[in-house]
C-alpha cells in the first residue's frame, strides 16, 4: 500500500535590516512588527541589523560599514536573504544584491506577499497582481530584465508567479488590462452601494490596525462566519451583514482591510476602492487592540490614514477591543471618538453596548412624528411604518394616530416644512 508522505517545506531564514534616522523614532517597533509580517509570510528571523543615520543611504540603505556587517552575520547565520525595513528604490535593491550575493527584499514585498497568501475573492486577487506589477515596474533596470528571480519563498506567491521573466512592455500591457477589469468590478460596487442607499438602512464600517480584532466583532455581532485569525491581514475582502439593533432598528456593518504602519502606497491605490469603503459609510467603527503595547501609534496610524482616505465628518465610535486580556482598572480614551466602549468580541463583553449605543446614533438622526393619518394618507402612512421606528399606533374614526421616531430623509414634506 502507497502512503503520500508530505514534506514539510522549510521556512526561509532572513535578516531584518533597519535605519533609525531620529532620536525617538519607532524604528524598533517597526521592526518588531516586520518580524511578525515576516512570520506571517511564512519566514524565520536570523538576525537583526539596525543603524542610526541622519538620512536613509540613497545607494546601499545602510553604510558601508553595516553592510559589511550584515555579509558577516549571513556567513555566520546561513540565512537566505535581507529584508530592509523600508521600500528600497531600485538602486537600493540592485546594489544591495551586488554586495550581498544573497535575495534582497524589503517591507512592501513581504506585505505584498501575505496578500497574495490571503487574497480569495477575484477582485482581492486582481487588487493584489495590479499592486505586485505596479511594484515590480519600479524594480526593473536594464533592458528585458527580468522581474522575478528563480526560486520560492517571499515575492513568488499567488498571481506573482504569473510574472516571471516578463519584460516592461509585457508588464505595462498587464497592468491596462487589470485596471479595467478592476474599473468593471469598482462600478459593480458602486452600483451595489447606490442600491443599498435606494434601501436607507445606514452603513457602519468597521476599522481599524490589521489583527485589531475587526472580523471576530463583525462575526461575533452578526454570525459572519468570516475568516478569522490571530495574523497580520487574514481579511482581505470586504464583507457586509445586517445587523439588528434595540427598538427594531437595522443597519449594515461592512469589515474592511487593516492599517498598518508604512502601507505602501501600491497597495493603496490598488485598493483604494475596499479602503474606501469607510468613506462613503455613514459611521465609523474603530476597533482598537487594547492589549498591544502600540496601542497608541496604532490609533494613529489609523487615524492617518481615514484622513488620506478622505473619510471626514463621520460619528466615531472607538471599541478597545480584547479587554479580556488587561487587567482591570486601566483608563483608555480616544479623543477624536464620540463615544468610546471597553469591549472583547472573543468573550462577548461589551457587545450589548455596542447595540445599544448604534441604535442611539440611529435614533439622534431621526425626528419624533405625532400624527393622524387621514384614511386618504395610507401612502405616507406606509413609508413611516416601513422606514420609522413606531413608538405607539392607535386607530380613531378621523385616521391612524401614528406616534414615531423617523429618519428625516423619509419625512413626508409637510413635516420638513415644520
Amino acid at each position: 500500500m502507497e502512503r503520500t508522505v508530505k514534506v514539510k517545506e522549510e521556512a526561509e531564514q532572513v535578516i531584518m535590516v533597519g535605519v533609525s534616522v531620529e532620536d525617538g523614532d519607532d524604528a524598533m517597533d517597526s521592526l518588531d512588527e516586520l518580524e511578525e509580517l515576516l512570520r506571517t509570510a511564512g519566514a524565520e528571523v536570523a538576525g537583526t541589523v539596525l543603524q542610526n543615520r541622519e538620512m536613509i543611504h540613497p545607494g546601499t540603505y545602510v553604510g558601508k560599514g553595516k553592510v559589511e556587517e550584515i555579509r558577516r552575520m549571513l556567513a555566520a547565520t546561513g540565512a537566505d536573504g535581507i529584508v530592509c525595513d523600508d521600500e528600497l528604490t531600485s538602486v537600493q535593491y540592485r546594489n544591495l544584491e551586488d554586495l550581498l550575493g544573497v535575495k534582497v527584499m524589503d517591507r512592501t514585498m513581504v506585505i505584498l506577499d501575505i496578500f497574495a497568501r490571503h487574497a480569495k475573492s477575484s477582485e482581492g486577487k486582481i487588487q493584489v497582481e495590479l499592486a505586485q506589477l505596479r511594484y515590480g515596474l519600479s524594480r526593473l533596470t536594464g533592458k528585458g530584465q527580468a522581474l522575478s528571480r528563480q526560486g520560492g519563498g517571499i515575492g513568488t506567491r499567488g498571481p506573482g508567479e504569473k510574472k516571471l521573466e516578463v519584460d516592461r512592455r509585457r508588464m505595462k500591457s498587464r497592468i491596462s488590462q487589470l485596471k479595467k477589469e478592476l474599473r468593471d468590478m469598482v462600478e459593480h460596487r458602486e452600483l451595489t452601494r447606490k442600491q443599498r442607499g435606494k434601501k436607507e438602512l445606514p452603513v457602519a464600517a468597521i476599522v481599524g490596525y490589521t489583527n485589531a480584532g475587526k472580523s471576530t466583532l463583525l462575526n461575533a455581532l452578526t454570525d459572519a462566519g468570516i475568516l478569522a485569525q490571530d495574523q497580520l491581514f487574514a481579511t482581505l475582502d470586504t464583507t457586509t451583514r445586517l445587523l439588528e439593533l434595540p427598538g427594531k432598528q437595522q443597519m449594515l456593518l461592512t469589515d474592511t482591510v487593516g492599517f498598518i504602519r508604512k502601507l505602501p502606497h501600491h497597495l493603496v491605490e490598488a485598493f483604494r476602492s475596499t479602503l474606501e469603503e469607510a468613506k462613503y459609510a455613514d459611521y465609523i467603527l474603530h476597533v482598537v487592540d487594547a492589549s498591544s503595547p502600540q496601542m497608541e501609534k496604532q490609533m494613529y496610524i489609523a487615524y492617518q490614514t481615514l484622513d488620506m482616505l478622505g473619510v471626514r465628518d463621520k460619528k466615531i465610535v472607538t471599541l478597545f477591543n480584547k479587554m479580556d486580556l488587561l487587567e482591570e482598572g486601566e483608563i483608555l480614551r480616544d479623543f477624536r471618538a464620540d463615544q468610546t466602549i471597553c469591549i472583547s468580541a472573543k468573550t462577548g463583553q461589551g457587545l450589548e453596548d455596542v447595540r445599544m449605543a448604534l441604535a442611539r446614533l440611529l435614533r439622534e438622526d431621526k425626528v419624533l412624528v405625532e400624527e393622524t393619518f387621514g384614511y386618504d394618507r395610507m401612502q405616507q402612512l406606509a413609508v413611516i411604518r416601513a422606514r420609522g421606528e413606531i413608538l405607539r399606533e392607535e386607530y380613531t374614526p378621523d385616521g391612524v394616530f401614528v406616534k414615531a421616531l423617523v429618519p428625516k430623509k423619509w419625512l413626508p414634506e409637510q413635516f420638513c416644512e415644520k
